[in-house]
């Protein structure tokens, strides 16, 4: 069995990492190298940056607070926001970052997905989808979910399971699903539709939005079957550490690296 991964997310803005509820009502959360280097140490398995205005600000990514990032830290770095182009992918790879996060574009123009996996590998691709719930796309009486992008401010018209299994066909290696009603919440991960998604593909499911104790990182990986778990707040506030955690999950047989 493959350990599950934690991961922790820097969601940056003006150059600061800040954290807010359901999208909205950023409050600044410390300096990004700084929490980047306390989460390499404390254990976590992965990092994720996103620049989350660069797409709304038509803008490329901080390609320097990427770069000051990337030498903190010796755990594999996914780096989202703002990324149109091959070349703007290239430019990240070649200042640290292991994996690229793609949003806005998988919607505008998913062709990318399938050039990204030519060019870079799969390996490389992760597709970031911010879902929300909406009953219009209901069916089989379970709830529907429907993809948002431009920093969840955007309505698609795109259902979350349809799209996610039309990313995984494109060659996108890794799908990073946020719940847009349980993030910030810190009510637990959204885990139908995690589960629903988690089943219909068959590259790594990342489970984002709604952790707020230890127990939901167990749910998730159970109930909703993900592959990965991502959170913010609760590791930037020191609510929950990274090992405790860790050591939970291994007390309760879900294989971690300890």
């Amino acid at each position: 069995m493959l350990a599950k991964r934690i991961i922790p997310c820097l969601d940056v803005c003006n150059g600061r990492t800040v954290k807010g509820v359901n999208f909205v009502n950023l409050i600044d959360a410390g300096n990004a190298v700084e929490l980047a280097t306390q989460y390499s140490e404390k254990g976590a398995d992965e990092l994720v940056f996103l620049d989350i205005t660069a797409t709304v600000e038509k803008r490329r990514t901080l390609t320097f607070l990427v770069q000051d990032v990337a030498k903190a830290i010796d755990i594999p770095f996914t780096v989202g926001g703002g990324i149109n182009t091959l070349d703007d992918v290239d430019i990240l790879l070649s200042n640290g970052a292991d994996k690229i996060s793609i949003n806005s574009i998988c919607v505008k123009n998913p062709n990318i997905i399938e050039e990204m996996a030519r060019e870079f590998g799969s390996q490389c691709v992760v597709c970031a989808l911010d879902i929300k719930r909406n009953n219009s796309f209901d069916k089989n009486g379970l709830d529907g979910y429907e993809i948002y992008t431009h920093g969840g401010r955007v309505a698609t018209g795109l259902d979350a399971v349809e799209f996610a299994k039309d990313v995984y066909n494109r060659g996108a290696g890794e799908i990073l699903l946020t719940s847009m009603d349980s993030d910030g919440t810190k009510k637990g991960f959204s885990l139908d539709i995690t589960s629903r998604i988690s089943n219909a593909v068959s590259i790594p499911v990342i489970a984002s939005g709604g952790a707020g104790n230890m127990e939901h990182f167990k749910d998730v990986f159970t109930t909703g079957s993900a592959d990965a778990a991502l959170a913010a707040s609760i590791f930037h506030f020191g609510e929950v550490d990274i090992r405790d955690l860790k050591r939970y999950l291994n007390n309760n047989n879900i294989s971690v690296r300890l």
